[in-house]
Order: C-alpha cells, then sequence, then structure tokens
C-alpha cells in the first residue's frame, strides 16, 4: 500500500465515523434510534446491493412507579383437553401474573371452551382477592372456541381502552380450534383488526397439539409475542417473560418511513412486514420495550457512480422518519434521519468497512428464511430436500458468524444442526413447534427463554 494509499484511507476512515456517529444519534427521552448501512464505503463506477438497519432501542424504565400501566385481558382455553396438571399450572401461572400489577391495572379474564364466559369483566386492580377467586375456580370441559374467546378478550379492553395503557391480550391454548372460524387466515384477520385499535395479542402454546401456524399469525399480524410451552411446568416461566415485557412498555403506535434516495433502490425488507410504495418502505410496531432493541432490515440496490465521481465523495443513500407515542411523557415523539456511502476505487477500502452488526442481522433473517423453507419441505413430505437446506443453512450461519464474528449465527447454525435429526415423523411434531418460536424470535427481535 502506498503512503498515499495509506493517508486517503485515514481520512475515509474518519469520515466514515462520522456518518456512523450522525446515523447513531440517541432521539428523546424513552428511545434510542439509529440508522445504518452495511456498506459505508462503496466502489466508484459500480452498481452494489446493500442492508440498511433501522434499529430502536428502548430505555429501562426507571423504576416499577414510572412504567405504563397495562390493559390486559387473560383468555385462557378451559377445554377438556386442559384437564389435570395443565389447568393447575396455568392458573397458578396467571395467578403469579396478577400479583406483579399495580391496583391501578386493568384486569379482565375470560374462559372459553364451546362457549365464552367473562370470569372478571374489566376492572381496576384495586382488590386482586376476586380475580384470585374467579382464577381458583376455573375447570376444564368442552370444545376450542378460540376465535370466540379472543373476541370477547377485546371486547373487555375495549371498555378502557387507552394509548397511556398498555393494552394486551395474553391467550393461552393447547389444542386446536373447532368451534367458530377456526383457520390461520381467520385469525390473522382478527389479529390485523385488533392491531390497528393499539391491542397486541400474545399467544401461548401448551403441549404438542396446538395450530402453531393459528397461534403465531395471530400474534404476528397483531405484533404481540408468540410462546411453545412444551409441558405444563413450563407456564410459570412463560407468563413471567411475557410479563417482563408487558410491565417494560416504553413506546407505542411506533410507525416508521424509510426514504430511499433518487436512484437508490428498495429491494425488499427481511423478516417484517412492509409496505414499499416507491422509493418510501414504511413499517409499523405495536409497542417498544425498555432495554430490547428491534430492528427493521432494508435490502437497497445502490446505482453506479458517475465517472467523474471524486475519491471519497460522500452521496447520500437514504433517511428514515420514525414516529410513536411516548409512554413516559404521554406525548407523541418524531425523530429524522439519514445514512450516506463513501465512494473509492479501494476494494480493500469496502471489505474493511462492512458494518458487521449490520451484515450479521441481514444474515439472521436470511436464515430464519432458509429454515422456513426447509420447514415447508418437510411438511410436503420431502424430507431429504428439507434436510439438505438444513444443511445448507448451519453452513452458511457459521461461515457468517467466523466472518462478523456473532455468537447468535453460530447458536442458530447449531438449531439447524439439530433440526436436521429432527425430521421423522415421531419426533417433527416437537421440532416444529420450536422452529416456528424460533423464527418468530429471530423476525420480531422477541426475547428467547
Amino acid at each position: 500500500m502506498t503512503p498515499m494509499t495509506r493517508t486517503a484511507l485515514r481520512h475515509l476512515s474518519r469520515a466514515i465515523l462520522a456518518l456512523l456517529l450522525l446515523g447513531a444519534i440517541a432521539w428523546g427521552e424513552s428511545v434510542d434510534v439509529a440508522l445504518e448501512i452495511a456498506n459505508p464505503i462503496l466502489l466508484k463506477n459500480q452498481k452494489a446491493t446493500t442492508y440498511l438497519r433501522l434499529s430502536m432501542t428502548g430505555k429501562e424504565p426507571r423504576d416499577a412507579d414510572h412504567r405504563a400501566p397495562v390493559n390486559v385481558a387473560f383468555v385462557i382455553d378451559k377445554s377438556g383437553s386442559m384437564q389435570g396438571d395443565k389447568i393447575v399450572r396455568a392458573k397458578e401461572a396467571i395467578r403469579m401474573a396478577i400479583e406483579r400489577l399495580r391496583n391501578d391495572d386493568i384486569v379482565s379474564f375470560v374462559a372459553y371452551d364451546t362457549n365464552v364466559r367473562v370470569l372478571v369483566p374489566a376492572t381496576k386492580l384495586t382488590d386482586k382477592q376476586p380475580v384470585y377467586s374467579a382464577v381458583a375456580q376455573l375447570s376444564a370441559d368442552g370444545s376450542t372456541a378460540l376465535f370466540a374467546g379472543v373476541s370477547k378478550g377485546a371486547a373487555e379492553l375495549r371498555k378502557f381502552l387507552d394509548k397511556e395503557r398498555v393494552n394486551r391480550i395474553v391467550l393461552l391454548s393447547d389444542g386446536i380450534a373447532n368451534v367458530g372460524p377456526s383457520s390461520p387466515g381467520d385469525l390473522a384477520e382478527l389479529g390485523t383488526s385488533l392491531g390497528r385499535e393499539g391491542i397486541a395479542v400474545t399467544t401461548i402454546g401448551l403441549g404438542l397439539d396446538y395450530n402453531e401456524d393459528l397461534m403465531t399469525k395471530l400474534a404476528q399480524s397483531s405484533d404481540g409475542n408468540h410462546m411453545f410451552a412444551e409441558n405444563a411446568a413450563d407456564l410459570e416461566q412463560t407468563f413471567m417473560r411475557e410479563f417482563g415485557d408487558v410491565l417494560t412498555v416504553v413506546a407505542q403506535e411506533v410507525k416508521a418511513t424509510i426514504h430511499c434516495e433518487p436512484g437508490v433502490r428498495p429491494v425488499r425488507m427481511l423478516g417484517r412486514q412492509a409496505d414499499i410504495d416507491g422509493q418510501d418502505v414504511t413499517f409499523t410496531l405495536n409497542q417498544l420495550y425498555g432495554g430490547q432493541t428491534k430492528y427493521a432490515i432494508l435490502e437497497v440496490e445502490v446505482p453506479a457512480s458517475n465517472q467523474d465521481t471524486q475519491q471519497g465523495a460522500v452521496n447520500g443513500v437514504a433517511s428514515a422518519t420514525f414516529r410513536c407515542w411516548d409512554m413516559e411523557s404521554k406525548s407523541p415523539r418524531e425523530f429524522t434521519r439519514t445514512v450516506s456511502a463513501v465512494f473509492v476505487d479501494s476494494p480493500d477500502a469496502v471489505e474493511r468497512s462492512a458494518n458487521a452488526d449490520v451484515m450479521a442481522a441481514a444474515v439472521y433473517q436470511i436464515g430464519v428464511e432458509r429454515n422456513i423453507m426447509a420447514m415447508r419441505l418437510r411438511d410436503e413430505g420431502k424430507i431429504d430436500e428439507a434436510r439438505e437446506v438444513l444443511q445448507s443453512n448451519a453452513y452458511y450461519l457459521q461461515e457468517n458468524a467466523n466472518r462478523w464474528g456473532k455468537d447468535m449465527l453460530s447458536e442458530y447454525s447449531s438449531s439447524n444442526v439439530v433440526a436436521i435429526e429432527n425430521l421423522d415423523e415421531a419426533l417433527y411434531k416437537t421440532q416444529r413447534k420450536k422452529m416456528q418460536e424460533e423464527q418468530y424470535e429471530i423476525v420480531n427481535q422477541q426475547k428467547k427463554q
């Protein structure tokens, strides 16, 4: 490397550092927002594909007294399959969750089998004893009117629906919906409708007989969590994990738009659902949690620079506008950030400047896409083809784990290896639920067990 080249690269490094700092400036009291590019240095005169990451990190609430109040509806499957240890453990988990709530929180309790009953109408928790008594009386019998149960839970929430509260349905089911609307599409439509109202639905699947496609669709479309409790003994931990999120919401009604500069083409959003309209890509979230980071990865195509572009020229790539309702200040917030790239004629500079965090996040989402492909092949009975996809995915993830130094990729590679050994009929029912839960966690940046 010539002295001139080294000097040029030093100047470029300073420019890149400045760009990264601009893209990661914190905003507001409750949320930090950053817009980053995977390749902040690009080759001159050459079209390139890269990734943008818009990340949103909720700050930890100062203490329990400053958290947002909640409006939660427990919707519990009490059909015949819940008899025995399942219903006993479910009641214990619900009681422990209620113990964590304050007297200004709103609680309702809905149980369903063939029919739906409101055991506790929406009420402030000034006295917890009547709620405990209603939970204790729960018994299992009948079929599974899941759609009607969720709908009734939503009706209770609407009595106190307020954007200054965390509005959440917590659904527990161990079986397949067999009364009323029961397809994944039906539940996805319900979840989408509730999400528009500011109601998120967390779904907890218990045991091996529930429909994980239905439960994840409902959660995904409303921006809730999805969890798999393989055994009744897991319910306490699962409920505590859920309320660890519910009690740390710092922002709601999140809407973000990434605007690509002229010539920069938005290709696709990885993982998240988004609307692409010309140069604008928009997505929404129901809430952000304290101490957690949510992000969106957008694949973009950057056009070749002009022939007369100078070495080290800086060109804008995209901007992002982020809006939300801040739960602490009880007011709307708005944030705008931009990201740019430097154009050079040194391939080595391009390689060395890559943002490992953004690249690893993109690989993580692509790994999920391939894992889903393998699951679909296995569902179609194409076991050998599914195994090949999982083997290839495991290699891809581990190769990138080594390149970018990210343990999460290595761990997901290992999960794909485990899945290869569990594709036979006797093992696949459990394995599929574990795969779908992990896919959901990665796509939505949900806390893991």
